[in-house]
């Protein structure tokens, strides 16, 4: 086991050992003041209250990669069966889009939107080999816009500040990319690698941007988060308790907490031994502030 010396401006807690096999996608909801997050292999969506501990799982019939808020309520998200509608009881999924019914290993992986309401969201095949995945975006109409192709694991998005830069990941290749990003049409151009993780590392995960800029990223089979600078520098590295470290959101009243989901897939009794805690929702006080999230604008 590796873990990195943290700072003594660091606190981290395990507020939620779930044990999900394979915990993803943590989103910050400012009006019910909870953190909603997706079990994929245990097909459940989660969702805990971080002030008083109240939590639920809500068991689906799907694998969800992720769930984004819906500003007319409800939500939207990315599941093996294709995009879905879901209500705000997490009961009643409505399929609406299967972008891709030639390919039915694909399922979809993780998404955000971006600062105008588009619902972006990249598919992956599901044994993590085949360079079939795909990155799309879905604005207010419904209307779906293949963006990338050719992608192995698509994977943690992320916008600057400025909202002139996209950040996207492609865990299959370990890379994080940048993108010239047009906040008005949303159109993506320039793609250059931000950040190319050592395999020694980890992989790339799930990402978001903090308000100075900088980018975060949770490894997979690395212990860790990483904070990269605008420039793609490491700025900074968090050790975490476990090894599949898979997303990280902000949230809080003051968006100054940060939520890090992880996931036990694969893990030996031996390695959970080791790191019990995998599988769990863990915050982090790390001192810094978070950007707000936008729901679906559709």
């Amino acid at each position: 086991m590796v873990i990195l010396e943290n700072d003594a401006l660091t606190s981290i807690e395990c507020i939620w050992s779930a044990e999900t096999i394979l915990g993803e996608a943590p989103v910050w909801c400012p009006t019910e003041k909870v953190v909603y997050w997706v079990d994929i292999d245990g097909k459940a969506i989660l969702r805990i209250d971080p002030r008083t501990g109240d939590r639920q799982v809500f068991p689906q019939d799907y694998e969800y990669g992720c769930i984004v808020k819906r500003a007319d309520g409800g939500f939207i998200a990315g599941t093996n069966a294709g995009l879905v509608y879901l209500d705000a009881g997490l009961k009643v999924p409505e399929i609406f889009a299967i972008p891709e019914p030639d390919l039915p290993d694909n399922r979809f992986n993780d998404g955000k939107c971006d600062r105008q309401g588009r619902f972006w969201v990249g598919s992956t095949d599901a044994n993590e080999i085949d360079p079939s995945g795909s990155l799309y975006h879905v604005n207010g109409s419904g209307e779906i816009t293949r963006m990338l192709s050719g992608l192995t694991v698509a994977n943690g998005l992320g916008w600057s500040p400025d909202d002139k830069t996209m950040y996207f990941t492609d865990s299959g290749q370990g890379s994080i990319y940048a993108f010239d990003f047009d906040a008005g049409t949303g159109e993506i151009d320039n793609r250059r690698i931000f950040a190319q993780v050592n395999p020694a590392d980890g992989v790339p995960d799930g990402l978001c941007v903090d308000s100075d800029g900088f980018v975060w990223s949770a490894h997979w089979d690395g212990w860790r988060l990483t904070r990269y600078d605008p420039n793609g520098r490491i700025d900074r590295i968090i050790g975490m308790p476990v090894p599949q470290v898979t997303s990280v959101a902000f949230g809080g009243d003051g968006l100054d907490q940060m939520f890090v989901t992880t996931a036990r897939f694969g893990m030996s009794e031996a390695q959970l031994k080791e790191a019990p805690l995998s599988g769990g929702l863990f915050m982090i006080d790390a001192g810094v502030t978070g950007l707000p999230e936008v729901p679906y604008q559709g």
